[in-house]
């Protein structure tokens, strides 16, 4: 089934997370937390529309930290289950049923706008990436899945629908949306799906090895995934930051147990996280989705 099929069933709304977040899909999940919360910086009272929000991982998580966040996804079941760990989480969400390549918003209507786990499956993506652009006042974050790496292995066996990309596509999209990149951050050599399928305790040397062959010199080409900031041209003076996976650490990291280190402290992240460690010198990388 196409991944864009796959999602919108009912049925997976219900074991979607416990799926894919259970077992090694743990290391995943606080992986891409870290990932927004590097690249979005403070975002208390600001205004973030998230895209295919799927079950409010994000949603939730930015709303905890004080944003004023607007969830859109085209599942009314994934909705439902966002809904309901908002309310738990006492998180301040409006959750919107909505197509994303349709916003129906007003042009500049938000400070940020997240897209996570679904450009991939975005059938025109330079009009995907110009709509975010169009109701966005400052930044655009999204990431991609990676060309010339270990998931091109994976759509093979297990096509989806899903589109990887190259650093340049990234690039020539960003441009053709008015659109300057302004960081990026590159990781997972080993593709998404084979942590799913991996104990916890074999999870934890398994990222172990992952991260040090993306540490290796040239290592960060092999990522198979990317997250991407990007903003608003006279938005801000933000410079330029490039972090990958073979500078995730300069030295010991407190860890969870599981291999990757802890979440971070909210204020730590704001101030740019691993972002901020040391550039990459190299010019030249949806609803949730079934990846």
């Amino acid at each position: 089934m196409k991944g864009r099929e796959w999602y919108q069933a009912d049925e997976v709304a219900e074991e979607y997370e416990s799926k894919r977040f259970s077992r090694g899909g743990q290391l995943i999940d606080r992986r891409e937390k870290r990932a927004v919360l590097s690249a979005l910086g403070p975002v208390e009272d600001q205004e973030v529309l998230e895209i295919a929000c799927g079950t409010g991982r994000f949603t939730v998580m930015l709303a905890e930290r004080g944003a004023d966040v607007v969830g859109l996804d085209i599942s009314k079941p994934m909705l439902q289950q966002g809904r309901r760990k908002a309310a738990a989480a006492n998180g301040r969400v409006d959750w919107l049923r909505g197509d994303a390549a349709r916003l129906p918003f007003p042009d500049d209507s938000f400070d940020t706008v997240l897209a996570m786990r679904f450009f991939h499956l975005a059938d025109t993506p330079a009009a995907f990436l110009s709509e975010l652009r169009r109701v966005s006042r400052n930044r655009v974050v999204f990431d991609t899945f990676n060309s010339g790496s270990t998931r091109s292995v994976y759509n093979w066996l297990l096509p989806m629908g899903s589109r990887l990309y190259s650093r340049a596509e990234v690039e020539g999209l960003l441009a053709r949306s008015a659109l300057e990149l302004v960081g990026a951050d590159h990781d997972f050599v080993l593709p998404y799906g084979l942590y799913r399928q991996t104990p916890n305790l074999l999870a934890a040397p398994l990222r172990s090895l992952d991260r040090a062959v993306g540490r290796l010199p040239g290592g960060h080409r092999l990522a198979s995934v990317s997250w991407w900031e990007a903003r608003v041209p006279g938005a801000d003076d933000a410079e330029p930051t490039e972090s990958v996976a073979r500078t995730e650490t300069t030295g010991p990291t407190p860890s969870d147990g599981t291999g990757e280190p802890a979440d971070p402290d909210p204020e730590t992240a704001a101030d740019g996280g691993e972002r901020g460690s040391e550039p990459d010198s190299d010019p030249d990388p949806e609803p949730e989705t079934a990846d």
